[in-house]
């Protein structure tokens, strides 16, 4: 697999690649370990010229920059059950700038009462901000937990209101 560490809108990322596809996005200036603890058993591979790699730091660089609003480089979903796959696969359908509660994601993937095991789907999704998890958001409006932090998470929302707010 893959890897590279970029400086997107002020802050470094690991991205990591397969060979079908994207694979992780890491936290906002975290650390190596964090891919090492998605992919423990995989041979990482530092690298300045994967395609896909060099795809996702510019696609992400334009979503910071309000310059696009969705993603299409390949996806590597590997790493997931099926599941937590259906669940991740479904995040990439909810629209730029919108919310949706643990429980309507349930809803939308026809299991209703399994808001917890989404949830608990939606906290493993080694794609940040490409994948969005962060459009995902308690019933009661609040943001719930992210891999990234709260405030990070905050962050993301807010540029992405804002950006559609200036249209």
């Amino acid at each position: 697999m893959d890897y590279t560490c970029v400086t997107i809108a002020d802050h470094s990322y690991y991205l990591a690649a397969s060979s079908t596809g994207l694979c992780f996005v890491g936290s906002p200036d975290g650390i190596f370990q964090e891919l090492v603890s998605f992919y423990p058993r995989a041979t990482l591979t530092p690298t300045t010229s994967n395609p896909i790699l060099l795809a996702a730091q510019a696609q992400l660089d334009a979503y910071f920059k309000k310059a696009t609003h969705s993603f299409n480089v390949p996806l590597d979903f590997t790493v997931g059950t099926a599941f937590q796959q259906s669940v991740w696969q479904q995040l990439t359908q909810i629209p730029y700038g919108q919310t949706l509660s643990y429980q309507e994601l349930a809803t939308r993937l026809a299991q209703p009462n399994a808001s917890r095991a989404v949830a608990s789907a939606v906290a493993k999704n080694p794609l940040l901000i490409i994948v969005p998890c962060h459009r995902i958001i308690r019933a009661d409006g609040s943001l719930g937990d992210f891999r990234a932090g709260k405030a990070f998470k905050q962050q993301l929302l807010e540029l992405e209101q804002a950006d559609l707010n200036s249209k």
